[in-house]
Formats: structure tokens, C-alpha cells, sequence
């Protein structure tokens, strides 16, 4: 045959364990017809989901190869981590990767193959043949081809013309298309597979997305429509911005109910999960024990002094707070998406020695390292998202608490990590080093002053949260505009997560005393083209468990 023949490869491979017993599936198609021409698949033993995907591309243009040696393949897979490797965007580090990318690269010269990312429901055919692999493996046997009960209509191929989605895996839009079909009365069905929308049952294996009010600390969303006009503010999030593991134990855990002390962060207060709603407006007079504080950014106020006034208004917040007009939809829930998001995974890093004496550690301090615990939690998380797979960059804030969070996940995921000066904590003056109860005893008059508003500084000269929030605003910006479609892990400390949070909902500056962050936790917002956020994920400490 001619060069003009076209053939279509789709692979997958999965891992029950990650690692853990692995096979990959890959099915040749023909790109005219979507008449299945070849399929392959292998049970391979134990090894990795990104090494079992690697072997199924394998597979697949071995199988084109041999029936047409000079056809252009267009390769088609779920896995972002082997196109964007593939397609020359990534660099490949992992030893495990580079002799199957490079065995990859031999089957055709490299100009006749080109690659594409789709979303994981539209590649069942080689996810079937995978899992097939997998069960036979489990029993002894063989894969037989004779036995494959995976779909050979032609549908997957006639899809091959249809425009693909632009957006990373886990974006949004599934999300908010329902809830603007539900604004304008109109039906929505969701595909199957996707990630999570605002409400509905999330499909298996994805990160459930947040409905409503979550409760502080968790992750599972919640089923069900809400209802039109909710107010601003309240998270009508998708999902985490990263489809679930393909392995047999993938979970949707919520976040930790009982808080491991942390190091930094308003919420790394002093008493942070401590607070019931009534306890923000206690006066400041009450007798507080200094032993139940950890006093890091932005402490949550202890209990029996007021978390700043509940009077606040959001005229305290920086020119940058979107604020939604009186009588309008929620935002978020009307007008023109404009695309895939830029989706930023947030990445709080792992304890220091000065946790767990819940002190101030902000940018102004030591700069500790991470403790063995700490270390411990980094591995954990760089795991997770290692077997999410859709972390595509890595920006990292500039002190060594999340330089060395962010290496542990480089290390796994095979990427380089930027250093953004705007990601870094609060600098915290003189307060430095000192618990909360320190603090009291020997600046009463200013930690007052810094409880009250968010424009008052620590002493000696630290950073005010209206500071910060300008800081990590203009971050913000920069990084969503440089990003756009793509989701970047943004390694950093509490006051910026929450302050992207915060942003991203429209909510004025006391709320930063209202939020749950652990060490090494997981958030997610997504930022779209028309200035519209999702706030997808909050304080994800599944991981940790």
C-alpha cells in the first residue's frame, strides 16, 4: 500500500497497584472506515500505569507496522504523560521511560506519526483490551484475542475527524455546562467517564468534585442539582483537575477530619479547625491557653478572640476581588467559558520542624527544611499525582520547605520545577519563629491589630494579608496567561493557596480564618479565558491515609 493510508492507533495500559500487576491493550484502526484492523494485549507482569502505557504504544504501532509499513499513524491515548513525551513537548527522565520511548520512536519514522491526547472514555477500546490483559494474567493465562469482548464498531475511528477537546484531563466544562443547561431550563447528559460536574453521581475512579458547603477538611463531593441562584460563594466546583488513577484501588477519599499540626499558612493559625461559626465573634478579653495554638500565616484567631470583625466588607479586598452584582447569575454559572482552563493544582508542602511547635514560618524566618515526616508526606503526594498523570508543569515557590515537596514530585512525574518569587509565604517580621501565644505576650497591641484587618502588618515590618493578596493576585494572573489549558502544579504555602481560594470565590478577606489546610494537602482552581473560577478541590489529604 501507499504512504496516503492512514491508520489510526489507540493504546492504553493499566496498573493494579501502580505498581502492581499491569498489561496494556492497543487497538489499529482504519481512519477512513474505523473498521478495526489489529488488536493487541498483554498481561506484563508488575510494573507501573506510565510503563504498561508505554508497552501498549508499543504494541499498537508494531501492529500498524505490519500491516501497512507505510501508512502515517495518527495515535490516539488517554495518558498526557506519553503524548506530550512523544510529541517532543516533555522531556523524558525516568529511566523506566526512555528505552520504551526511544523503542517507541524506531517503529515509524518519527514525521508519519503524529499524537493526540483524548479523554479516557473515548479510548474504552484499548482500556477494555488492557483490563482483559490483566484478568487473564490474574488467572495464568494468556491473552487471546479469540476471547476479547471489547467494542469493534467503528466508532472510535469516525471520531478520529471530530475536533478534539483542548483542555487537560479533568477540566471543568462538563461541570459547567450543566449548570448552565440548568439555568436556561435546557437538558444536559453528561458523557460517560468524565470527571465530575457540579452535581449528579461522579462516574468511577474520578476525584469527586464539591456541591455546595463542603465541611472543613473534605474532598467527596456531594450528588445532587443545586439549586438556581445560589449564592456567590458558594463552591460549586467540578473536580480536582486530574481523573483518577487507572489502578484497582483508586480512591476519592475525603480530606484528614483531624488536622496534622502545620507549619504556615492562615491557617496554620493557631487554632486552625478549631473554630465553630459562633466562635469568630467572641471579644478579644477572653483568657486563651497559649498551648492550644500553632501560629503560622494567617492564623486562624484563637478561640475567644474575634477572627478578624464579621463586619468585614469586601471593600477590604484588593482591587482584584471579582464581586458579584446584586440580582445576577452566581459567577461561573452564565456567559462564554472561552476553552480549556488553565488548571492550577495546589500543592501545600510537608511539614518542618516547626509544626508541630505550631510556630510562624513565613518567608521572613530560618527557611527549614522539610522534617522526616515531612519527607515522608512529599512521597506520598509525589505518588498520588504520579498516578493521576495529568500534572503537564511544575512552579514552585522559592523557600526549601516546597523546593524539596516540589523535587519529590518532579522526581516522579520526569519534570524540570520553575521557581515563582510570587508563590512564597508571608513574611511574618518579627513574629518569626514565635507561637501564637508568644506573639500575644509580647505584642498584644499589634497581633490585635493583625486579627482585626487585613491591612495591619506583623511587627517589625512583615507583609499585611492585603499585601499577599495583591502579590499572589498579580502572580496569579501571569501564571494564568501563561498556562492557559495546561495544569500546573503551583507548590506552595498556605496564605497563597488560601488566597487563590479566596479570589476565586469572591470572598472577603476574614474567610481566610474560615478554611482547613494540611501539610502536603491538594487544591485545585481553574481559571478561564473569560475571568471566571472554579474552585474544584479543597484540603485533599487522601493520600495521606
Amino acid at each position: 500500500m501507499t504512504s496516503a493510508r492512514e491508520l489510526v492507533v489507540e493504546a492504553d495500559g493499566g496498573s493494579r497497584g501502580n505498581p502492581g500487576p499491569a498489561g496494556y491493550g492497543a487497538v489499529v484502526l482504519d481512519a477512513a472506515t474505523g473498521e478495526t484492523l489489529a488488536e493487541a494485549a498483554e498481561y506484563i507482569g508488575v510494573a507501573t500505569n506510565n510503563v504498561a502505557e508505554y508497552k501498549g504504544l508499543v504494541a499498537g504501532l508494531k501492529a500498524a507496522r505490519e500491516l501497512f509499513p507505510d501508512a502515517t499513524v495518527h495515535v490516539r491515548m488517554d495518558s498526557k504523560l506519553v503524548v506530550e513525551q512523544m510529541s517532543g513537548r516533555w522531556k523524558i527522565k525516568h529511566p523506566d521511560m526512555k528505552p520504551l520511548a526511544a523503542e517507541a520512536s524506531r517503529v515509524f519514522p518519527a514525521g508519519r506519526v503524529r499524537y493526540e491526547w483524548i479523554p479516557r472514555e473515548r479510548n474504552k477500546h484499548a482500556d477494555r483490551l488492557a483490563n482483559e490483559a490483566m484478568d487473564a494474567g490474574r488467572l495464568g493465562r494468556r491473552w487471546e484475542p479469540s476471547g476479547s469482548t471489547a467494542p469493534l464498531d467503528a466508532s472510535a475511528a469516525r471520531n478520529a475527524a471530530a475536533p478534539p477537546p483542548s483542555g487537560p484531563p479533568g477540566d471543568a466544562r462538563a461541570g459547567a455546562a450543566r449548570a448552565r443547561a440548568a439555568l436556561s431550563g435546557t437538558a444536559w447528559t453528561p458523557s460517560t467517564g468524565t470527571s465530575a460536574g457540579i452535581a449528579g453521581t461522579p462516574s468511577t475512579g474520578t476525584s469527586a468534585g464539591i456541591a455546595g458547603t463542603p465541611t472543613a477538611g473534605t474532598s467527596a463531593g456531594a450528588s445532587g442539582t443545586p439549586s438556581i441562584g445560589t449564592p456567590a460563594g458558594t463552591s460549586t466546583a467540578g473536580t480536582s483537575g486530574s481523573p483518577a488513577a487507572k489502578t484497582s484501588d483508586a480512591r476519592t477519599g475525603t480530606g484528614a477530619g483531624a488536622r496534622p499540626a502545620t507549619d504556615d499558612g492562615p491557617n496554620d493559625g493557631p487554632n486552625d479547625g478549631l473554630f465553630a461559626a459562633e466562635d469568630v465573634t467572641a471579644t478579644s478579653s477572653t483568657p486563651v491557653a497559649s498551648g492550644d495554638f500553632e501560629a503560622e500565616a494567617g492564623a486562624l484567631a484563637p478561640t475567644g478572640h474575634a477572627a478578624r470583625t464579621t463586619g468585614a466588607t469586601r471593600a477590604d479586598a484588593p482591587a482584584s476581588t471579582p464581586v458579584q452584582p446584586r440580582g445576577t447569575a452566581p459567577q461561573g454559572w452564565a456567559g462564554p467559558d472561552m476553552g480549556a482552563p488553565a488548571t492550577f493544582v495546589l500543592l501545600r508542602h510537608g511539614e518542618t520542624a516547626l509544626t508541630p511547635e505550631k510556630r510562624f514560618s513565613g518567608s521572613g524566618g530560618s527557611d527549614p527544611e522539610l522534617s522526616a515526616a515531612g519527607l515522608r508526606q512529599a512521597e506520598a503526594v509525589a505518588a498520588a499525582l504520579a498516578a493521576r498523570g495529568t500534572i503537564q508543569e511544575i512552579v514552585s515557590s522559592p523557600l526549601t520547605r516546597c523546593r524539596q515537596t516540589a523535587a519529590a514530585v518532579a522526581a516522579r512525574l520526569g519534570l524540570d520545577v520553575r521557581i515563582e518569587q510570587g508563590l512564597r509565604e508571608t513574611d511574618f517580621g518579627a513574629w518569626e519563629g514565635l507561637t501564637f501565644g508568644e506573639v500575644r505576650e509580647r505584642y498584644p497591641e499589634d497581633l490585635d491589630a493583625w486579627l482585626a484587618s487585613p491591612k495591619a502588618a506583623p511587627t517589625g515590618g512583615g507583609e499585611s494579608f492585603a499585601t499577599v493578596a495583591r502579590r499572589v493576585a498579580a502572580t496569579r494572573d501571569r501564571l494564568t496567561a501563561a498556562h492557559a489549558g495546561r495544569t500546573v502544579l503551583l507548590v506552595t504555602h498556605v496564605t497563597p493557596i488560601k488566597t487563590l481560594v479566596r479570589l476565586a470565590l469572591g470572598a472577603p478577606p476574614e474567610s481566610l480564618f474560615r478554611m482547613e489546610l494540611s501539610a502536603a494537602s491538594i487544591s485545585a482552581v481553574a481559571y478561564y479565558a473569560d475571568g471566571n473560577a472554579s474552585v474544584r478541590l479543597l484540603n485533599d489529604t487522601s493520600h495521606l491515609r
